[in-house]
């Protein structure tokens, strides 16, 4: 007999990928909040879709909130490590935003699920997920740190007139891509290359990429997964 990582035994063979339990259930959930809608969405239908008893996932997560909290989190927390990595690493601020919207884009391009529709969703208003919001704000502000040393880098003609926004913009873009690719079937053309690259023309740059991109890879081949 199967069993959950809590030692409870499963209604039915593994579903879903994931080294524990716990990730099985944000799996699941976040395939149905996406698909189906929050609010759409039981906790029944989430252990059914594990292949768990609903009592089981309890034990990992009290609240649907919570399920959502932990897969809103997920997907700023590698980031914001990112960024503080970068800080420390990186003494080229232009390779440094590119690295930055580089990874941040990859990973909202390559989640199995378009998490990042759900930073819509009208309960995340609430102050039940105001840690989310807290953790997004200091992404943002970190995006703005790293354009505004690589708009002073560059210094362009143009360049003290571009918000310093407008890369974590940029990058959150792939969402809403990602949602009209999957309308329509077809692939997003936001690419995480074309986001970074993107991200350092609105900041000013003029010249090619190849050998920034190039860096920036390198960089975070180095960085350790958290």
């Amino acid at each position: 007999m199967t069993t959950t990582g809590a030692g409870r035994p499963r209604l039915s063979t593994r579903k879903r990928p994931g080294a524990t339990a716990r990730e099985e259930i944000l799996d699941a959930a976040a395939e149905l909040f996406t698909t189906r809608g929050f609010t759409g969405t039981s906790t029944r239908m989430i252990a059914d879709a594990v292949g768990i008893r609903q009592a089981s996932m309890y034990h990992h997560f009290a609240t649907k909130d919570d399920i959502l909290a932990a897969l809103l989190l997920g997907t700023v927390a590698a980031p914001v490590e990112c960024a503080e990595q970068l800080r420390r690493d990186c003494e080229d601020p232009v390779v440094g935003m590119y690295a930055l919207a580089l990874f941040d884009a990859g990973q909202l391009v390559a989640s199995r699920w378009n998490l990042g529709a759900l930073y819509l969703l009208p309960e995340v208003t609430t102050e039940r997920f105001a840690e989310f919001r807290g953790l997004r704000a200091d992404l943002m502000a970190r995006y703005a740190a790293f354009a505004h040393d690589a708009r002073d880098a560059i210094a362009g003609p143009d360049c003290g007139s571009v918000p310093l926004e407008l890369p974590f913009r940029l990058v959150e873009a792939t969402i809403s891509s990602r949602s009209d690719a999957a309308v329509h079937d077809t692939t997003s053309p936001l690419t995480p290359d074309a986001v970074a690259d993107a991200a350092l023309r609105a900041l000013g740059w003029t010249g090619p990429t190849d050998e920034i991109a190039r860096r920036a890879t390198a960089l975070l081949d180095r960085i350790p997964e958290s």
